[in-house]
């Protein structure tokens, strides 16, 4: 007998229809003599409408009341999807966030989890009970909703699966596991049957849309096994028909570059020509970072006379609005000039296999210098390499790169 957390994604639960047909799949995986606990996203396009009705009342809302708006989606999925279960004679009851309780920080929109109570949840699990958590939302300590973020439902289901010590968490999506790079951009895109935690959580930061960041942190950090799979195919998560995620000692075959990833919300920004004295990054990442927006990608140019710099960074598109707020009202900066650009494109090169092998950027710098295109900004880490394009040149440059590692082959 195994504890599973299985988690449908907004496609996998878009009607009435597909919720009884994950509910099936939780069926079959109960029939095996599995305990499980499923988490749901918001039917798909329902978390999009209802931020619209928030956008449509004001577009600096307050932040708790948005909370409250946004995480209704979940709720409804939960309690359709536990009715699903009742039908085909499972026994299942939902839970919402605050039942559980799932605790989180008082980041209204973008809430990191702090603890999770199952004590109660073991208690039913224990008895025969499928629990039904919507994903996506918690409770803070002034006892307002709160939401994790875009994606936040991979998180919710990784979290509750580390918190029951779960022995695997599938995530039921629309594709049948993770790719070398999006099948859409690349027809020849091969489906990898097992990445680590570091390649996932690198991928997931650049642009893979199939897990949330932040779920693999805590996957990795609770060596939680999480796997993505289809929930359109007929197999369900203990056939193992996707890509597990997991430890890299656990890999047989490691390749040098896994994958290429894409990312097109970017926004470049370029504040010109500050005194170049200590402290200054400091003076203006630090409100950044307590509007909580993140930044990426940073680059610091000195001028040639030695005291003066621009300093350029990047952040989602949907943030550069806030951001260009937060720079306006720093009263050091104010009237220093400011360049924005939202028509770039970060492409990142992936593996474990790069912190052994040399040769890997020189590879991509050639393949896109022989393709034309105009390199912005360079970031690296120990097993990823990533550079900033303008956006008209990003699919030319995924299927490039894709080829001139060879990911479309199997590895030996």
């Amino acid at each position: 007998m195994a504890l599973i957390v299985a988690k449908f994604g907004g496609t996998s639960v878009a009607d009435t229809a597909r919720i009884e047909t994950a509910a099936a799949k939780v069926l079959r995986e109960v029939e095996r003599g599995n305990k499980v606990v499923v988490v749901v996203s918001a039917m798909a396009g329902v978390t999009n409408q209802l931020v619209g009705y928030c956008d449509s009342i004001s577009k600096m809302y307050d932040l708790r009341e948005y909370d409250a708006v946004v995480s209704s989606g979940e709720q409804i999925t939960a309690g359709l999807m536990a009715m699903a279960l009742q039908k085909i004679g499972v026994q299942a009851r939902s839970w919402l966030g605050w039942q559980v309780p799932i605790r989180t920080d008082n980041v209204h929109g973008k809430a990191r989890i702090e603890d999770i109570d199952v004590t109660e949840l073991r208690k039913r699990l224990d008895s025969g009970e499928v629990a039904v958590v919507p994903g996506f939302q918690g409770v803070t300590d002034r006892n307002r909703i709160s939401t994790l973020g875009r994606g936040g439902s991979d998180t919710t289901g990784v979290a509750l699966a580390a918190a029951l010590k779960a022995d695997r968490c599938d995530i039921y999506t629309d594709v049948n596991g993770v790719y070398t790079t999006d099948p859409r951009i690349v027809e020849k895109a091969r489906k990898i049957d097992r990445i680590s935690y570091e390649e996932m959580m690198e991928m997931a930061s650049l642009g893979s849309k199939v897990l949330q960041i932040r779920s693999v942190e805590i996957a990795m950090n609770s060596n939680v096994p999480v796997q993505v799979l289809s929930s359109f195919e007929d197999a369900i998560g203990s056939d193992l028909p996707g890509t597990l995620v997991t430890r890299e000692e656990d890999i047989m075959e490691k390749e040098i570059v896994s994958g290429v990833a894409c990312s097109r919300d970017e926004a470049k920004i370029t504040v010109l020509d500050v005194p170049d004295k200590p402290g200054l990054a400091a003076r203006i990442f630090g409100p950044l970072a307590a509007a909580a927006i993140n930044i990426d990608m940073i680059v610091q140019n000195v001028s040639s006379d030695g005291k003066h710099t621009d300093i350029t960074f990047t952040v989602s598109r949907r943030e550069s609005t806030r951001a260009l707020e937060v720079i306006g009202n720093l009263e050091e900066f104010k009237g220093a000039g400011v360049l924005t650009a939202d028509n770039v494109a970060k492409i990142s090169v992936v593996g474990v296999g790069m912190v052994s092998h040399h040769g890997v950027a020189s590879t991509m710098f050639k393949t896109l210098a022989d393709k034309g295109i105009n390199i912005q900004v360079i970031s690296t880490s120990e097993i990823k390499i990533s550079v900033l394009i303008d956006e008209q040149y990003a699919e030319l440059a995924v299927r490039a790169l894709h080829e001139a590692y060879g990911l479309s082959k199997k590895a030996a």
